[in-house]
């Protein structure tokens, strides 16, 4: 079951490829929090939503303390939830360019208390959108003359 997944069986996800349409490695990347307990069917049509419940099971199972995700944009670049168990970073400010979002790093320093860093967007570069994609560091450079 779900409840029964360790870190051993994260580690064990070939991640480097396409996401297939079902299996852990989908479960990862698109199943967020929820208030109530339990699953939920996911609003992005793929993944769970998980409620308190299933987050505080998988953390004693796996002997955490805290789940950090990602994947899901927030307004000020992150969300605590789950009574502070589950917490959700997103580091694209401004995502699409539409959302007017915030951006947030996060860093567990000494005492493995969340320190949260939040940005705001700054101005692209005068380049078409997705000119770039594809290209290497070093070619990305040349569109900016």
């Amino acid at each position: 079951t779900w409840d029964a997944t360790t870190l051993e069986d994260i580690r064990g996800i070939r991640r480097h490829r396409e996401p297939p349409d079902s299996g852990p490695m989908v479960e990862l990347l698109w199943s967020d929090p929820q208030p109530a307990k339990g699953r939920s069917p996911s609003k992005r049509g793929v993944g769970v939503a998980f409620g308190p419940d299933v987050a505080e099971r998988f953390l004693q199972a796996n002997a955490l303390d805290l789940l950090i995700r990602s994947h899901e944009c927030k307004g000020e670049g992150y969300e605590v939830e789950h009574g502070g168990t589950t917490i959700t970073v997103f580091s694209a400010p401004n995502y699409c360019d539409m959302m007017g979002n915030k951006g947030v790093f996060i860093r567990l320093e000494h005492d493995l208390k969340p320190k949260f860093t939040t940005f705001a967007a700054v101005p692209h570069p005068a380049v078409r959108p997705m000119q770039y994609a594809g290209l290497s560091p070093f070619n990305f450079l040349s569109l900016l003359q």
